[in-house]
């Protein structure tokens, strides 16, 4: 069973939905295998928790 994980902030519920079926579509096309062998797990986090560059997301929406 292939897993996939992303990463990545709070997104609405439809943009998930097509980040899944577009990371699987991915997947069976580079390796072959069927569709239904392929989990895919989405890890949200606050804005807050993710940094980049000593600044944390929601401090570099802020300075915007």
């Amino acid at each position: 069973m292939p897993v996939i994980t992303m990463k990545m902030k709070k997104t609405q519920p439809e943009k998930k939905k097509e980040l899944i079926e577009k990371l699987t579509s991915a997947a069976v096309e580079v390796t072959n295998s069927p569709a239904s062998a392929f989990t895919v797990f989405i890890e949200e986090y606050d804005p807050d928790s993710i940094g980049i560059g000593g600044q944390t997301l929601l401090e570099k929406s802020a300075n915007k």
